[in-house]
């Protein structure tokens, strides 16, 4: 049976939201045949400690305000392994195809004729609608959900589109939005989008201090002070968002405590 990541391979590896356990089966199996591993800062701990004690672990992790590695420089780091003939493993935290720097990477790693795949990670909107017990489409409230980053809503010349983000009939997942919160509830009440549209505030999704904040779109500013300070903030804001599944559910997982509103 040949090896699952061959000498000089690379592989791009969703690491999910931080909740071990939605790790894909094919995920971890992959680290486990790293021979090295570069790992983003928002990789937990309870998933590094999945990485064997013989592989090499590499932080190269890029936070707001927090900048350990360049993107060259991380680009140039998994050259290097990959042609050292190290089987590499990439961890990125959720999908490594949402805001996960992929193509860049890919292409450095094409550039000097060196495979690369991917193996794909439950993001942290589909982990924060699943905790909050939502959807984010709904049949006849919400046809469609678009992912955009805090950076991507600056009030200037690469803006995006506030009037088409300001669709009733859509689900706006915010990643990395806490610096951003007020500029993009203003944006968007300007451009049409009812003050009280629900939105869903989540941070630390999936682990064991998760926080879920219900407010409406007017009061976002004021329900991000109300979340962990260190943790970033992802940001739902849709009419889906508003509307609670009903269905049953095992009492013992209910976390009612941590979601206001």
């Amino acid at each position: 049976m040949p090896d699952l990541i061959a000498p000089g391979d690379v592989w791009l590896v969703g690491a999910g939201p931080g909740d071990p356990e939605l790790l894909t089966l094919k995920a971890v199996r992959l680290i486990e045949a790293a021979s090295i591993v570069f790992h983003d800062a928002l990789v937990g701990p309870a998933i590094l400690d999945l990485i064997p004690a013989h592989v090499v672990r590499v932080p190269v992790g890029k936070r707001a305000g927090r900048h350990s590695q360049s993107q060259t420089m991380i680009d140039a780091l998994l050259v290097r392994a990959a042609l050292n003939g190290e089987r590499v493993v990439r961890l990125k935290g959720g999908d490594p195809s949402i805001f996960g720097r992929s193509a860049e990477e890919i292409d450095a790693l094409a550039a000097h004729g060196i495979p690369c795949r991917i193996c794909p990670g439950i993001t942290t909107a589909s982990a924060a609608a699943a905790s909050a017990l939502v959807s984010l489409t709904l049949r006849g409230v919400a046809r469609q959900v678009r992912f955009l980053t805090a950076q991507s809503c600056d009030d200037d010349i690469s803006s995006p589109d506030w009037a088409a983000l300001a669709d009733p009939a859509t689900t706006l997942a915010v990643y990395m939005g806490r610096s951003a919160a007020a500029r993009i509830a203003r944006n968007l009440i300007a451009h049409g989008l009812s003050a009280a549209t629900p939105v869903l505030v989540a941070s630390n999704v999936s682990l064991p201090d998760e926080k879920l904040v219900r407010t409406r779109l007017d009061l976002l500013p004021l329900a991000i002070d109300r979340t962990p300070g260190a943790a970033p903030a992802l940001i739902l804001i849709g009419d889906a968002v508003g509307v609670r599944d009903t269905g049953a559910m095992n009492p013992a997982r209910a976390r009612p405590s941590h979601v206001t509103g």
